[in-house]
């Protein structure tokens, strides 16, 4: 022995001290390598984008097609019981909703089970369905609609572990690390037992890795199988068990492991997995889907239950029986649980971008507070505006109205805007017929001539000014013929190519007559029109020319959203928003949006012009909306048609929802479409089936007279063409217009020939 160590000694030596002189110093390069990640772990979290909650309260206008794209966009599933959070039940006209908890912008809202019925277009009676109790409102969670990545592209939820059931964690050591709570990070004894296992198989049926060292895969290396790297492996996850107790790294796992991929998305953590997979958060996994999670962790793309569902039920089913073993289930809940099928939604996805064009603007407006990468990393909670009922139905609403023109429609795109009449909180928008396209938005940027939907804006000028201008008064419907820069004539003519002579302003308004809008205008001031339209801030070139009264201006659908939601909020100016509030990734606001009206200068004209525009869609350019049936909404609306009917528009509103759409071509060839062939056709299909509330004028500062058809003078009702016109208070016309062979006729009985 003396002969072999005096051999061996000084080779011995030197390899201990090369081994001291290189471990020492690389287990302190290490140590510092873990320190700099676990110290302040944290995570490229992405931001996620929510649809405004649906508030429920008695007699909100509301049908079962739009309770049922509400609940399926909150990714609601239908179950006989309803116990469920996240369920949801019908019973005829009577509904049971299982609300989940959420966090919204004023506080916490506990999971609530709810009853109510739908009756004649409304929400009836609405109560607690445990108890009975009357509710007066009811907030359901919003609907996720997007996820606003960084450049790593990966979806987690960060969660602590008292939001995760105890099962998933026990369930987890069970069956990938049993040992969990006494090993120092790696386990000797489970590598040999693991690797006899294989041995014996002839392949890899089992793995000997303890959690913290499929932590440390995650967080510090590649997928490699040198054998540098199982050192590294080793290594690191001694010194994190050193560093750290076993609480903080099992809520890293949690959090981290990896459980899936969509496109260039992938899937980390167990709380963005249960969205992912199964649609409702983490807190309602059951039994059999906790077993299918914990089970996808030996492979993810091996057991994805879409993919290769008879290999994810195999391996949840063999999860469930190690769940059974080891007492964490009894042996009824496993064969309960074994039966019941995989369970994964058909709509829970991750939801990126699926709004494209509503998200470009979230994201324009959010530029102003947050910058991109805070966006993207920090784990915001967005809440917006968006209505997922108006925007589905929007979107079918331009499908079926292009589809209708046949050959003529494919080669048209088209847009849409939809707001919240009162308040100017953005609904829905639609920048192209294919609504998941990620390029140009037609609703924001598609700057295109608006045509006759100027003509209100014309008229509120006038009406502004009471003491010259009503409803009543004489315009004279003529030709134009006006000289032009170069020596060229703009000679301007109807639609119909004739000329009407003396018209009331109304009836100007009502059919769009241009030569009465072009006298009109210059009577008022060209100038004057053009402030007020550049008042709007629409950061557009508006060319103070006359052929601006005739809708010579570009702008975009959103643009003319802007202008007309002057008019839907009865005359007060309000900015367009998309955001209601953002919350950090703790749930507490960050910020609230909010809107103050503008002062309401105009309101009086504003009514006067609203009331002109609802004989437009009874009688006038847009008569197609009462005669489709939807005269009950009382709607008030224009039509527009650029030159030669390259540009189809229609803005329109009732008492709860301002839309306006308009169709075109992206190569600006003409479409042989009138406003009211084109963008009134995709708003009438969005109004059939939308609950709406009737438009109703507020009458402040107005009254009612009956004025002579033709020469705007007052008159009898009784009298033949009379009608019943709105005025400024104190405007109305004084002088008369008599009718002595209507009161002949009603003297001697004669009646009508």
């Amino acid at each position: 022995m003396r002969v072999l160590w005096r051999m061996v000694r000084i080779p011995f030596l030197l390899g201990i001290g090369l081994a001291i002189g290189f471990l020492v110093p690389y287990t302190f390069y290490l140590d510092g390598e873990v320190r700099s990640r676990f110290d302040e772990l944290s995570w490229q979290v992405p931001s996620h984008v929510y649809a405004r909650p649906l508030q429920l309260v008695p007699g909100l206008p509301m049908n079962a097609e739009v309770l049922q794209i509400e609940l399926d966009a909150a990714r609601y599933v239908q179950d006989a019981q309803a116990h469920m959070p996240g369920t949801w039940h019908r019973d005829g006209a009577k509904y049971t909703i299982a609300r989940r908890g959420f966090i919204y912008l004023d506080g916490h809202e506990r999971a609530k089970r709810i009853v109510f019925w739908l009756s004649d277009g409304r929400v009836a009676r609405l109560a607690d369905a445990d108890s009975g109790a009357a509710l007066s409102s009811v907030r359901l969670e919003p609907a996720h609609i997007a996820t606003l990545y960084g450049a790593l592209q990966e979806d987690r939820r960060i969660v602590s572990l008292g939001e995760i059931p105890p099962l998933l964690l026990s369930g987890l050591q069970a069956v990938e690390d049993r040992e969990f709570k006494r090993h120092h990070g790696v386990n000797l004894a489970a590598i040999v037992r693991a690797a006899w296992m294989n041995l014996i198989a002839g392949r890899v049926v089992q793995g000997g890795s303890t959690l913290t060292q499929q932590l440390v895969k995650n967080l510090f290396l590649d997928r490699g199988q040198r054998f540098s790297r199982k050192f590294n492996e080793a290594m690191l996850s001694l010194i994190i068990e050193a560093r750290y107790d076993k609480r903080r790294i099992l809520e890293a796992y949690v959090n981290e492991v990896f459980l899936g991929q969509q496109g260039g998305q992938a899937v980390h953590g167990f709380a963005a997995a249960s969205e992912f997979y199964f649609g409702h958060g983490i807190q309602g996994l059951g039994v059999a889907e906790i077993a299918l999670l914990v089970g996808m962790v030996q492979g993810p793309s091996l057991y994805d239950p879409r993919r290769n569902p008879e290999g994810a039920l195999a391996r949840r089913n063999i999860v469930l029986g190690v769940f059974r073993d080891t007492g964490l289930i009894d042996d009824t809940t496993f064969t309960s649980a074994s039966k019941r099928p995989l369970g994964t939604a058909a709509n829970a996805t991750l939801p990126r971008d699926r709004y494209p064009a509503f998200l470009d603007l979230v994201r324009r407006q959010l530029k102003q507070d947050y910058p991109d990468a805070e966006l993207n990393s920090a784990g915001l909670s967005i809440h917006t505006t968006l209505a997922p009922a108006v925007q589905t139905l929007g979107e079918e609403a331009i499908n079926k109205a292009l589809d209708a023109l046949g050959k003529r429609g494919e080669a048209m795109e088209a847009a849409l805007v939809a707001t919240s009449a009162h308040d100017g909180e953005v609904q829905a928008m639609i920048g192209s017929r294919d609504v998941d396209a990620q390029g140009f938005n037609r609703a924001l940027d598609a700057l295109r001539p608006i045509g006759s939907l100027v003509k209100p804006f014309v008229n509120l000028v006038a009406l502004a000014q009471p003491q010259y201008y009503s409803l009543a008064t004489l315009l004279d419907d003529a030709p134009i013929d006006l000289p032009q820069p170069g020596g060229s004539r703009w000679q301007p003519e109807n639609d119909d190519h004739r000329s009407h002579g003396q018209v009331l302003l109304i009836d100007a308004l009502v059919n769009s007559w241009n030569l009465a809008t072009i006298n009109l205008g210059q009577r008022i001031g060209i100038d004057r029109i053009h402030g007020f339209l550049q008042s709007f801030g629409l950061g557009r070139e508006i060319n103070p020319n006359p052929s601006m009264l005739l809708g010579a201006i570009d702008l975009s659908p959103f643009d003319v959203a802007r202008l007309y939601q002057y008019l839907a909020a009865d005359g007060h100016a309000l900015p367009l928003r998309a955001l209601r509030g953002v919350l950090d990734a703790q749930g507490r606001p960050l910020s609230r949006y909010t809107v103050k009206a503008g002062e309401g200068g105009y309101t009086t004209a504003a009514r006067l012009v609203t009331s002109a525009m609802q004989q437009v869609a009874i009688s006038g350019t847009a008569h197609a909306i009462t005669d489709s049936g939807l005269g009950y909404l009382h709607a008030a609306g224009k039509t527009g048609t650029s030159d030669t009917q390259r540009d189809s528009w229609f803005a329109g509103f009732t008492g709860d929802t301002l839309a306006v759409a308009w169709v075109g071509r992206d190569d600006n060839k003409p479409t042989s479409l009138f406003g009211a062939t084109g963008g009134l056709r995709i708003w009438i299909e969005l109004m059939k089936r939308l609950p709406g509330v009737p438009l109703t004028i507020p009458q402040d500062g107005l009254e009612r007279v009956w004025v002579d058809a033709h020469s705007g003078k007052r008159t009898d009702a009784a009298c033949s063409g009379a009608r019943e016109l709105s005025f400024a208070n104190g405007y109305a016309p004084t002088e008369t217009e008599p009718c002595p062979l209507d009161e002949l006729r009603a003297l001697i009985g004669g009646g009508e020939n």
